[in-house]
Order: C-alpha cells, then sequence, then structure tokens
C-alpha cells in the first residue's frame, strides 16, 4: 500500500477508496484508509481520512464506530476551522444518519441541525443539499410524532427541489411520498 498512496495523487486515493467500498472490499478499502492516515502530512488529510472511515463504518453498518471516526474528523476540523465552516456540514449530516439509523432520534435532530445551520449559511437557497438537509430534519421530526414540524420541513425540501431538479428526479417523488405520509397522521 505504501506504493499505491505514492502513486495515486489525493484525488485519485479517494476514488480508490470509494470504489472499493462501492464493490464491497471494506476490508481492502479501511486498510487503504489506515495506511494513508499514518502517512498523513497535514490535519486536513487527517480530518478527511477520518471522515472516510467513519463513512466505511456506516455504509457496514458499525454505528458506534463511525461515530468515532466522524467525530475525530470534527475535531480536527474545528482546531483549524471556524465552526460554522461549510466543510463541517457533511459530517455533522453523517452523523446525524449514523443516530437515525440507531434509533437516537434526539442526537440525530441535534447534528441535522448543526448541518442544516451551515448549509443555510454557505449555500444558495435553492441548493439541492440544503433540501436534503430539511428533508433529514423532516424525517426526524415525522419519527418523533411532531408531525407539523415535520411537514414544515418536508415541505421547504420539496420547494427546493421542485426549483433545483428535474421534475423526474427520485428525490421529488420520496419527499412527496413523505409528506402524504405525515399528512394522512395529523
Amino acid at each position: 500500500t505504501n506504493r499505491i498512496k505514492e502513486e495515486i495523487d489525493d484525488e485519485g486515493w479517494n476514488r480508490m477508496g470509494k470504489l472499493m467500498l462501492k464493490v464491497g472490499h471494506f476490508d481492502q478499502a479501511e486498510e487503504l484508509y489506515q495506511e494513508l492516515l499514518k502517512g498523513a502530512s497535514d490535519d486536513s488529510d487527517r480530518a478527511l481520512i477520518y471522515h472516510l472511515l467513519g463513512y466505511l463504518k456506516d455504509q457496514q453498518g458499525k454505528y458506534p464506530e463511525a461515530v468515532k471516526f466522524y467525530e475525530k474528523s470534527l475535531e480536527i476540523y474545528r482546531k483549524t476551522l471556524p465552526e460554522d465552516d461549510a466543510s463541517l456540514a457533511p459530517t455533522y449530516s453523517n452523523i446525524g444518519g449514523v443516530y437515525k439509523n440507531m434509533g437516537e432520534y434526539s442526537k440525530a435532530l441535534e447534528y441535522y441541525e448543526k448541518s442544516n445551520k451551515i448549509f443555510e449559511i454557505s449555500l444558495p437557497p435553492t441548493h439541492p443539499d440544503l433540501a436534503i438537509s430539511y428533508w433529514s430534519i423532516g424525517d426526524i421530526y415525522s419519527k418523533t410524532d411532531e408531525y407539523s414540524k415535520a411537514l414544515s420541513y418536508l415541505e421547504k425540501a420539496l420547494g427546493i427541489l421542485r426549483m433545483s431538479l428535474p421534475s423526474t428526479h427520485p428525490h421529488i417523488k420520496s419527499v412527496m411520498n413523505s409528506i402524504a405520509a405525515v399528512k394522512k397522521k395529523l
């Protein structure tokens, strides 16, 4: 793996790791990331690799391990970046997703809201990632039986998605289905 590390540029190793994940080669991806972590030259690289290790563990369903890696990534980022830096939002969102998968909805909401706050500051109001952030929060409110809040966030998400994506995009149909399910429970 040292030879791989030397021959692949930053984008290349990232693509290679993602490809390994996509085809289910989790052990090889983890080995690559651990080797890259050993040779990481700066905090930015280490933070990214910890984030990728968190994603790997998330994909494996090893949620407590995923949270640990994501938190290590955040810890490093927070040393050098402002609390509302745009590059923190995906990690906050991913931690929210892990907690959602674990059924820990209050923690999921906490992290989704942190991510959303950053997205609201750093993204244009019609950006699909902002819509997905609203959708995630709406989903949590739905799971905790707070249907009026869920509906509010889901409708925000749908409005943005309709402005930013083709009408046939699957996200639009998914959010519409979520809205219909929430309306039945109101």
